[in-house]
This record gives C-alpha cells, structure tokens and sequence, in this order.
C-alpha cells in the first residue's frame, strides 16, 4: 500500500486508522469502488464515482463529498502516489443512524495500492470459475461484504461465478460474458451490478459487428458455448475455459476474448480521465 486518504487529509497506510465505532467495521455497512490507472490517468472514473454515489443512495448512506470533489481528491492522491496504482474508495456507514434519514454521518476515504493484476498466465491460458447455485444478496450495491466471494472459492479457481436457478449472472468480482452461437451473452442490468467495462466491451462488441444479448446466459448453455470471458476494471478481459467441471470450448482462450481485449487496450485513451492533479 502506498498511500491513504481519511480524515481530511493524505497519509502513510501506517498512519491512517477508522475509530471502532464506525458501523463499516462493527456490521459491515459501506460502498466502494476500484479504479484502475493507466498512465498515471484514472481510468472511467465518472462511471465508477456515478456507481459509488448510486450505490450509497441505494443503502441510504448520505455522500459527504460532491463528484467534483471526489475526483479531484483522486487526481491528487495520483499525483502523490507517482505511478500506475489501483484506487479503493470507499463511503463508510459512519457512526450514527437515523430510522429516517439513515446513515448521516459516513466517512469517505481511499487507498492508493499497487496494481493487483492478473498473472500473464491467465490472459494466455484462460482461467476456472467455481459456480455458486445463488446470487449476490444486491447486485445494484457494489457493498463492502465479500465473505461469499473469498470464503467459497477453492483453491484452483479465479473466482465464484453466481448461477442462482440455473442462471448465470456475474463472477464475484467481475461481469461474465458468453460466446454462444456467434453471440455474445450477458446478463441485464437488472440482475447484475453495472459493471464499468461490461459497458465498454459491449460497446466494442458491437462496432465490430458482433451480436449482443442482454439476458441471463444459462448453465446449461456452457457445454454449447465456444468461449467465455469476465472483465473488470484492472483485469480488463480474463478468458474462462472452464466453470466447475465443465469444459468451456476447446478449453483455451478463444478468438472473441482474444479480439476485444485488444481492441480495448487499442481504445483505452478514450476512457482515461485527465490528468493527475498538480
């Protein structure tokens, strides 16, 4: 970890602390984001900060800080931390709620950290997905609570992919897309969080002619599919050649991964937010 914002002000990790009382730690009550940097720059931070403040309207925990003020506290906590680094924000639910205003008194802070990106071999060799027969409890919240993501994984595979009656929604950090009959399927936003790439990708998708699909791919569609893939905002694009014992393919990553995470990386200026504050 390299640097944290909280309390007003930049700080050393070592030196930056929440009181016990704040309701993140006692009962698990907060929102986040994670922004990924290129350059230096912020990478669809608008998306992400619209997602934070959406996400906290949602629980009912009030913003302590306007967009604009957000944004420029994350130019300047990037121009201080001095390199590419993913940015964790976060809006606690504070110390105090009210049954009818609700959590009226968040704290808002951030931690600068160095990228966790995936390792080249899961780009060249595709990666496991462990189904879930469940859902995430509020797909619209992007919540602090991911004891379901971490506790249930084994070892082995990337991530949980929730597939509640049969149906796929999204990974446990990230969107899942399936390559079905030429098509691309992904669950709507009505049952998944609105990932920030899961727009791009969908975007890229279609100005190369390729065929979207915004429903709940199903699991017993995976044996008919020729590829799979998640995205997110620091991964970019994982393929994914197998989910649970199924094979996905031919069990390596396939040609439409392939094609869209170079497109993105070819387009990814387009999505960068200025530059680092002075």
């Amino acid at each position: 970890m390299k640097l944290c914002y909280v309390n007003g002000r930049f700080t050393p990790p070592e030196e930056a602390a929440l009181p016990l009382s704040d309701l993140l730690i006692q009962r698990g009550v907060g929102v986040f984001e994670v922004i990924g940097t290129y350059g230096g720059r912020p990478l669809l931070l608008t998306p992400h900060l619209e997602r934070l403040l959406n996400g906290a309207e949602r629980e009912r925990i009030r913003p302590t800080l306007s967009m604009e003020d957000m944004k420029r506290l994350v130019r300047e906590g990037l121009a201080r931390a001095g390199a590419d680094v993913q940015v964790k924000v976060y809006l606690s639910g504070g110390d105090i709620f009210d049954g009818v205003e609700g959590f009226t008194a968040p704290r808002f802070f951030m931690i600068f950290e160095e990228l966790s990106l995936p390792p080249r071999e899961a780009y060249e060799e595709g990666v496991v997905l462990e189904p879930l027969p469940f859902g995430r409890k509020d797909p619209a919240v992007k919540g602090v609570d991911y004891r379901t993501a971490y506790a249930l994984s084994q070892s082995g595979t990337f991530e949980v992919l929730y597939c509640p009656d049969g149906e796929i929604t999204e990974a446990g950090h990230s969107t899942f897309f399936l390559v079905l009959e030429g098509r691309l399927v992904t669950a709507p936003l009505s049952r998944v969080l609105k990932g920030t790439t899961r727009s791009v990708i969908l975007e890229l998708a279609r100005a190369e002619g390729i065929e979207t699909q915004e429903r709940c791919p199903r699991v017993d569609e995976l044996s008919r599919a020729s590829e799979a893939f998640i995205t997110g905002s620091v991964k970019k694009v994982v393929p994914v050649v197998r989910v649970g014992e199924q094979r996905i393919g031919t069990g390596r990553p396939g040609p439409v991964a392939t094609r869209l995470l170079k497109l993105y990386l070819d387009c990814i200026q387009k999505w960068l937010e200025g530059g680092a504050a002075p």
